[in-house]
């Protein structure tokens, strides 16, 4: 794997621009930023004209001429970016923000998905939407797929095959015509006959198979999987579905909490984010010694020399957080939670990386969901133990809530094998 250094602003905190893996290439999450003052004056409007201009066009612009030079610096371009995901504070900004990425995407965009989070890393408030982006090498080409389900409105692909993996767009419970068909959703005339998370996930799931088998791929061939829930009260309603299409040796999985999706408002529950290969290749279950989750997902999975691990929280799968993760509730002031949180999360990937016959210096792409950004200071000072050199590519944003009830923080990382 290779570090990408551009002309772009660099990062003050401890990660890298992007990666190049093989003919992958993988960018950090972006934001409208200068890495000096701060959203920089290009990326914001004249205060003294408040009505001239717009402050999320002009921070989405901004995020994507920057992550253009970056593609750039990578042998690649914005034309091969093949997956994004986007994180606004604010949903009431997607349609301005959709009108500038169809300027930088106006033909075959990305397989997207779009969130809404309570709070971006930078400025405070006045940051409004981060853009995590994968794309591939002009050495290689995608194919573009599209297949008999619901085809989406917006701005973005249902999914692509680069080599042999499938990337696929985050996917709601949408028939992109009546918003949630009624196929998805309990009838109000017997509203305690069905459940609609329930309903909602399997009609995801059954268009995400249809989606995979267009790409010579199946939902069996699924390493790494995302699930972003408006209200965690609902997982376990989620995960008795999720058994059913994923019965043995389930994906990779990571499970946060979202603000909002896109789509008819509050109704819609949940979105559901994977990445698959073909049936060209294989994939190797992954098991360490590192505690082992008791929902229905593995630990990591390695194909064709990249691994993918499940999201991981500060957990033994016993009794919760566990001692060495907590600080003495009768010593309040001696230790701090977020760094003993961190640490333990971090060994423990360090222990799947070792199983998997890696370690954490390949580690190349990073996700951190914290309940409160105020932690995050806490957080770096432990990952830069953990990450010297060019650490990963890092996405960090605050989340709504972790499937581990006094869980402060989850990590979700993507290495290199061999």
């Amino acid at each position: 794997m290779e570090a990408i250094i551009s002309d772009a602003p660099q990062p003050l905190a401890n990660y890298t621009e992007a990666f190049k893996v093989g003919n992958l290439v993988f960018a950090a999450g972006q934001l409208a930023s200068d890495f000096v003052s701060g959203v920089p004056q290009e990326a914001k409007i004249n205060k003294a004209f408040p009505f001239y201009g717009s402050d999320i066009k002009q921070q989405t612009r901004y995020i994507l001429e920057n992550l253009k030079t970056t593609f750039a610096a990578a042998d690649s371009s914005l034309e091969n970016v093949v997956k994004a995901q986007v994180f606004l504070t604010d949903l009431k900004d997607f349609n301005a923000f959709d009108e500038v990425w169809r300027e930088f995407f106006p033909t075959n965009p990305p397989a997207r998905t779009t969130l809404e989070i309570p709070l971006l890393l930078g400025a405070g408030s006045e940051q409004l939407v981060e853009i995590d982006l994968i794309g591939h090498t002009n050495a290689v080409s995608h194919d573009v797929i599209k297949s008999s389900a619901p085809q989406p409105l917006a701005n973005y692909t249902e999914a692509y095959r680069v080599e042999n993996l499938v990337f696929a767009a985050g996917q709601l419970a949408s028939d992109f015509e009546t918003g949630i068909p009624s196929v998805a959703k309990v009838d109000p005339n017997f509203p305690y006959y069905g459940s609609n998370i329930k309903l909602q996930t399997r009609y995801i799931l059954d268009n995400l198979k249809k989606t995979f088998e267009a790409a010579n791929s199946s939902l069996a061939n699924v390493v790494k999987a995302q699930i972003f829930l408006t209200n965690l009260n609902d997982f376990n309603a989620f995960d008795e579905v999720w058994k059913e299409y994923f019965p043995e040796n389930p994906p990779p999985r990571t499970t946060v909490g979202v603000s909002g999706l896109l789509g008819t408002g509050p109704d819609m529950l949940i979105e559901i984010d994977l990445i698959a290969h073909t049936h060209d290749t294989t994939h190797t279950i992954c098991k360490s010694d590192a505690p082992q989750p008791k929902a229905n997902y593995s630990e990591a999975f390695v194909v064709d020399g990249i691994l993918f691990a499940a999201g991981q929280v500060p957990s033994d799968f016993v009794t919760g957080v566990p001692k060495e993760a907590s600080i003495n509730k009768a010593f309040p002031f001696y230790g701090s939670e977020i760094k003993r949180q961190s640490d333990y999360t971090l060994a423990n990937l360090t222990t799947t990386f070792k199983g998997a016959g890696t370690s954490l210096d390949n580690a190349f792409k990073a996700q951190v969901f914290l309940t409160d950004l105020k932690d995050f200071n806490g957080f770096d000072e432990v990952w830069k133990e953990y990450f010297s050199g060019n650490p990963p590519a890092r996405t960090t944003v605050e989340t709504t809530g972790l499937l581990l009830p006094d869980a402060l923080v989850e990590i979700d990382l993507i290495g290199e094998v061999g």
